[in-house]
Formats: C-alpha cells, sequence, structure tokens
C-alpha cells in the first residue's frame, strides 16, 4: 500500500510519516523545500518528492497535513486527480470545510474521510489517544481506518463535520485562548515564572505546565484554529461576557452571586469525583519519578530522554529536585529530570541485550568440597547484567587445600560493571578467588 503525506516534513505530517513507515508501509512525503525533504525523508527511511499532483494520482492513500489556511486549495488541485479506489484523507483541526471541498472536488470512486488526530507530534504511540472520524458516507476504507486505529488502541470518536467543529470550539477554541490570555497577562504583569513556582501549590504547577505546553504550538496553527472554526466567535463572546460578569461580582463585593455562579459552573461539569482523582494521579506524578530516583541514588540506572528517545546508564551520583548526574566510564551527564523516564529492570535489561555487546569471562574459586557448583553458577545467572553462566571444571588435587574444591565458571556479560558484582558475591560464600 502506498501512502502519500502532503506536508510530511515537518509537525504531525513528519510524525505520521514515521509511524506509518514504522508499520511497514510504502510511505512518501512531500514538502516545499527540497532541502528539508530530502533530508527528513533520508532520516525517516522514506521516499520524498516536491510534486503533490504526481505523487497523489498513483498513491493508494493519500493524507493531506498541511496548514488550515491552504487545505482547501490542496484538496482542489489533486483530489480531481487521484485514481479510483483510492482514499483522500485529511488531518486539520477543523472539518466542515475541509469535507465539503473533498467531496465536491474528489475523483469518482475516491473515498474521502475528514479525520482529526486530537494529539501533537510529540506523542509516541497511538495508545490512548483519541482519533475523530467524521465521514459523510462510510465504504471500505472508512473500515480499514477504524480497524487499524482500534489495532493500536486508539479511541476512535465517529461524529459529523459539524458537531465535531462545535466541540472544538471548546476543547481548543475556547481553551486555547483562555490559556493565551492568562500567559500574556503573567507576561504584561512582569511576573518571574520560575520564582513563582517556588511559591506555588501543584495545581498551580500543572496548569503552567499545561498553558506552557499550548503556548509553545505553532501559533500560525492556534491562530488559524481561532479563525477557520467558524463556532468559535460564539466561544469568544460568551467567554469574555462571563469575565465581565465575575469581575463585576468582585468589585460589588457580591460574595453570594461569586458563589453561586462558581457552584453552578462546578455541577455542570461532569463526575467531579472522578475529575479530582485524575488530577490527583497527575499531580503525583510530578513527584514520583524523583521519589523512585531518591531511592537509586549509588546505583545504575537506566533513563530514557522523552523527546529524542537516547537512553542514558551510569550511577546516579546526585540527584537535585530539577537536575540529576549520572557517570559511566570516568565522564558525568546532568539531565532535566522532567526531560527523562526511569526504565524498568525488565526493560533496561532487553536495551543492554540489544545494543550492548557480550562478554565472557571465566573465573576460578575454592569452596568447600560439598558444595554445589551448579547453584554456584544459578546465583550467578541471575545477577542483573549476565546473561549466562555454567559450571566448566571442578578440580580436587595438588594446590586445592584438603576438603576443598576449585569450580571453575564461566559467565557471559553485557556490562562490564558486573565483574566486581561476580566477585563480591563469590566472596560472600566465603570462596577464595583463584
Amino acid at each position: 500500500m502506498k501512502i502519500a503525506i502532503i506536508g510530511g516534513t515537518r509537525g504531525l505530517g513528519k510524525w505520521i510519516a514515521s509511524f506509518l513507515s514504522n508499520k511497514g508501509f510504502d510511505v512518501v512525503i512531500t514538502g516545499r523545500n527540497v532541502a528539508t525533504g530530502e533530508s527528513v525523508s533520508k532520516k525517516l527511511g522514506v521516499d520524498y518528492t516536491w510534486d503533490n499532483i504526481q505523487v497523489a494520482s498513483t498513491a493508494d492513500v493519500v493524507i493531506i497535513a498541511i496548514p488550515i489556511d491552504i487545505t482547501p486549495k490542496i484538496i482542489r488541485e489533486i483530489a480531481p486527480l487521484m485514481k479510483e479506489g483510492s482514499l483522500l484523507l485529511d488531518v486539520t483541526s477543523v472539518k466542515m470545510e475541509p469535507s465539503k471541498v473533498m467531496q465536491e472536488y474528489a475523483a469518482p470512486g475516491v473515498e474521502v474521510l475528514p479525520t482529526h488526530p486530537m494529539f501533537g507530534p510529540r506523542i509516541r504511540s497511538l495508545d490512548g489517544q483519541v482519533v475523530v472520524l467524521t465521514p459523510v458516507k462510510t465504504g471500505q476504507w472508512y473500515d480499514k481506518v477504524f480497524k487499524f486505529l482500534e489495532s493500536e488502541n486508539s479511541k476512535v470518536i465517529v461524529t459529523t463535520p459539524e458537531i465535531h467543529d462545535r466541540m472544538m470550539s471548546i476543547v481548543q477554541g475556547l481553551t486555547h485562548f483562555a490559556y493565551i490570555c492568562i500567559a500574556s497577562t503573567i507576561k504584561k504583569l512582569d511576573i518571574d515564572v520560575k520564582e513563582s513556582r517556588k511559591f506555588a501549590s501543584p495545581i498551580y504547577n500543572l496548569m503552567l505546565d499545561t498553558i506552557a505546553r499550548i503556548t509553545a504550538q505553532n501559533p500560525y496553527l492556534v491562530y488559524s484554529i481561532q479563525t477557520k472554526n467558524s463556532f468559535i466567535k460564539e466561544a469568544h463572546e460568551t467567554f469574555l461576557e462571563t469575565f465581565v460578569e465575575l469581575k463585576d461580582m468582585i468589585s460589588k463585593e457580591d460574595e453570594k452571586g461569586f458563589v453561586r455562579e462558581m457552584s453552578s459552573a462546578a455541577k455542570h461539569l461532569d463526575d467531579v469525583e472522578s475529575a479530582l482523582g485524575r488530577s490527583d494521579k497527575a499531580i503525583s506524578a510530578l513527584t514520583e519519578e524523583l521519589s523512585i530516583l531518591k531511592n537509586l541514588v549509588g546505583q545504575e540506572v537506566g533513563l530514557r530522554h522523552i523527546y529524542s528517545g537516547i537512553v542514558h546508564i551510569g550511577i546516579l551520583d546526585e540527584l537535585t529536585p530539577d537536575y540529576l548526574i549520572i557517570s559511566r566510564n570516568n565522564s558525568t551527564t546532568q539531565l532535566k529530570i522532567s526531560n527523562v523516564e526511569v526504565i524498568n529492570n525488565d526493560d533496561l535489561y532487553k536495551w543492554k541485550l540489544k545494543n550492548y555487546a557480550q562478554n565472557s569471562l571465566d573465573i576460578s574459586a575454592i569452596f568447600p568440597e560439598s558444595c554445589d557448583p551448579e547453584v554456584i553458577s544459578e546465583t550467578i545467572k541471575k545477577l542483573d547484567g549476565v546473561v549466562d553462566a555454567e559450571v566448566i571444571d571442578t578440580y580436587c588435587g595438588n594446590q586445592i587445600p584438603a576438603g576443598k574444591i576449585s569450580v571453575t565458571i564461566r559467565y557471559h556479560f553485557i556490562d562490564s560493571m558486573v565483574v566486581n558484582e561476580v566477585e563480591r558475591l563469590l566472596k560472600g560464600f566465603g570462596s577464595q578467588i583463584r
């Protein structure tokens, strides 16, 4: 299956290209900048062309992942030229206009499926991610896409373009608008945000992180969402009316009115108890990683950078509320705690097996003659970093004291740090290393 991604050199289009390529699909991306396109295609292991029309006319699936402003124009250019039996799909945040244009311009036999992935390009998988489908008519491609998304553990929502845009006027339009207003207000008040975090409750820090996530997005995309969704104007006006009403209650010291309005708003929210539980979990997550790391100081840790995916392994030497320092092979690395996640022992072991070369070493030690060499071997095998271990020789005779036996064990390992652990273990058994 050949999948063309119009605008696959950056943002969500680039993420989709990488994701589908890793799933084994034949992916080709397009982009206006040839140098960027060739660089991205090489990095992702996909094909690149600057010619939207050529690739759209030969692909089985065409995914449009470009700015909202130019999406209708590109649809008009490529949709009439697509081959019969193919699928045209867009991933913009507004659905009514793209849906209308796709239906109007798609060539006969081309299925259209307006789609909105409710996530950005920073996620690592589709697990638990919401994807909204707004088909006007369903066909074989709709069934294939739906089943594929479900197989990837996505939460698939099927609705109309109108209902989607109405919901997005709140989910994106109102919330983004409010968060940007808060960020801009903090800036105008000349508040030192870093300093304010020292005085903050956990919920304030969580809110700041959410605001930072929104304001760090492409501002042109956010502006397009605010202006291209026809339902957002009503949301803006209602928000401003409500702000003025609440502000007047505060100015007039209308306690009853303010309490009544706040209580009424809280009652309108769904399942407040569950909302409190989810927010409690989010707050706990802010400090959970730090608690885990506190118990690992002085031990080996595996840390994965949540953005680059790079794995760092070493001894955790130092820990502060914001940073940690690990050392390995006489070099140290400082990492920001918020940017890394701790890899559990099983996953770390699997990573080492995949990425480290295996070594082997023979070690001999003198034990009481009554010992069981196989038990010693099995105990060594259980050490972290040891891949396997077997007894290769036992010896009683010259140079070995009476009542003693020399046991030689060959063990295979992926990390030289384990060598000292093996010796320490054998000495702990009361043996004498030969």
